[in-house]
């Protein structure tokens, strides 16, 4: 069979061995849906006699991709990573993101060596330790102190060292008034704040931490993320992340990889990773002339045209594209009026989509921008330097008026999506998850 060809060729960085404590190689993994194992004695044989001949797995489809979305058939074989390459530097943050199903978590396993990869190779210097999920490594029947001298255990440390982290590794999860409980009587908070203690207070070299810390309250993430760079840039230790918060990767990584349907789509630094990621797959919505007139209101003098959104000013072309919290964002307005007229107001208003509720407006009066226009076409451009809404779908109204007539007024005219970033620069934002607006403060 033809070595099949992927659709990205990665390459290995070249960087000092000395640096290099993981580095992955040609890692596939596959998968029979509908299945547990290959099904039959002769598939396992096949495979197996392939795999040391170092050839294509025979069942897997060439130009087969793990995506989610497309109908399969029962006993298909579907590779759930296709040759992932690339390597981590020791004190690298590496930041792992991609939508549900990319095979990040797959990814992880492998690393971890909680499942084996079908053909390629994982190369890793020093200890690794991982938290996938709630709970993980934890045995339910034992204490909390029992698991964490357990989990030393595993990962090679001796009683005398665990001694004398326990005190704080104890401190750091909040458990120690709980530390003779067994773990089976914990919340999935609990299980998640003693698991990742263990995971970071051992000193593994190389540290795995999954979607887990989403589970934990906004105290407990801070100091998570708080840990994990004292870990990488203090100890020199090697941290891979995975999340769907783009704040707190944004903050934590310095190098991000992006898994589309198995795949490396991209790699490289963290804000081009993030880039990569809010773009891919979007569809940009052409705004010419695809107004919402049915619910425009107002006298006709001055009408709007277009709306342009972009992340970017000179991606303002006539498309609607998804806002970043605490990224730069720009609305562009295209009007005609049809006679010169004064003292004119543009405003913009931003509410909830679901449920319509106001949220806040960008009035030009409220910053001394009253304009006169001239008979014909014009445009502005709203500016918002640090996005302040946080995740979900707004609907957005437009209103151009003087202090006396309406001009023209657009209920519903476009939604935006808006994806959580780094607002604070910490990695933390107030109620994550939910809709509303971030706020610049300080306390005194």
């Amino acid at each position: 069979m033809k070595q099949e060809k992927t659709k990205l060729d990665c390459t290995i960085i070249s960087v000092n061995e000395e640096e290099v404590v993981l580095r992955v190689e040609h890692l596939s993994k596959i998968y029979r849906l509908g299945e547990v194992g290959t099904g039959t004695i002769s598939h396992d044989l096949n495979r197996w006699w392939a795999r040391v001949r170092g050839k294509e797995d025979p069942f897997s489809k060439v130009g087969a991709t793990n995506d989610r979305t497309q109908k399969a058939e029962k006993g298909e074989y579907v590779k759930v990573l296709d040759n992932i390459n690339f390597e981590v530097k020791k004190g690298e943050v590496l930041g792992i993101i991609g939508k549900n199903g990319a095979g990040k978590s797959t990814l992880l396993k492998v690393i971890s060596q909680i499942t084996a990869p079908t053909f390629g190779a994982i190369k890793a210097k020093g200890r690794i330790a991982s938290l996938l999920e709630v709970g993980t490594g934890m045995n339910p029947e034992m204490t909390g102190k029992e698991n964490v001298y357990l989990n030393g255990t595993i990962l090679g440390m001796t009683k005398k060292e665990i001694d004398a982290k326990y005190d704080e590794i104890m401190e750091f999860a909040g458990c120690a008034k709980y530390s003779d409980t067994p773990v089976k009587r914990y919340s999935s908070g609990m299980k998640v704040r003693l698991g990742f203690a263990v995971a970071a207070f051992l000193e593994p070299e190389i540290l795995i931490v999954d979607e887990v810390l989403a589970v934990g309250d906004a105290e407990f993430q801070k100091k998570a993320i708080g840990k994990m760079k004292e870990i990488s840039s203090g100890g020199g230790r090697t941290v891979l992340f995975v999340s769907h918060n783009m704040a707190s990767i944004q903050n934590l990584c310095d190098r991000g990889l992006l898994l589309k349907n198995g795949q490396v789509e991209f790699i490289g630094d963290i804000e081009d990773t993030i880039t990569q990621y809010l773009t891919m797959d979007a569809v940009l919505k052409v705004n010419t002339n695809n107004l919402d007139t049915s619910q425009r209101k107002g006298n006709g003098l001055v009408q709007l045209l277009t709306i342009s959104t972009a992340r970017n000013l000179n991606d303002l072309n006539n498309i609607i594209e998804d806002a970043v919290t605490g990224k730069p964002f720009f609305i562009k307005l295209n009007y005609n009026s049809k006679v010169d007229i004064g003292n004119v107001i543009f405003s913009i208003g931003f509410f909830t989509d679901v449920s319509k509720t106001f949220v806040t407006a960008l009035r030009s009066d409220c910053i001394t921008k009253v304009f006169d226009l001239k008979k014909g076409e014009g445009q502005l451009i709203f500016k918002i330097d640090k996005f302040p809404f946080m995740e979900g779908r707004y609907s957005l109204n437009f209103l151009i008026k003087d202090n006396i007539e309406q001009y023209d007024w657009l209920r519903n005219a476009c939604t935006i999506n808006v994806i959580n970033g780094d607002f604070y620069g910490t990695g933390i934002l107030p109620n994550s998850g939910k809709e509303g607006v971030c706020l610049n403060f300080e306390i005194l």
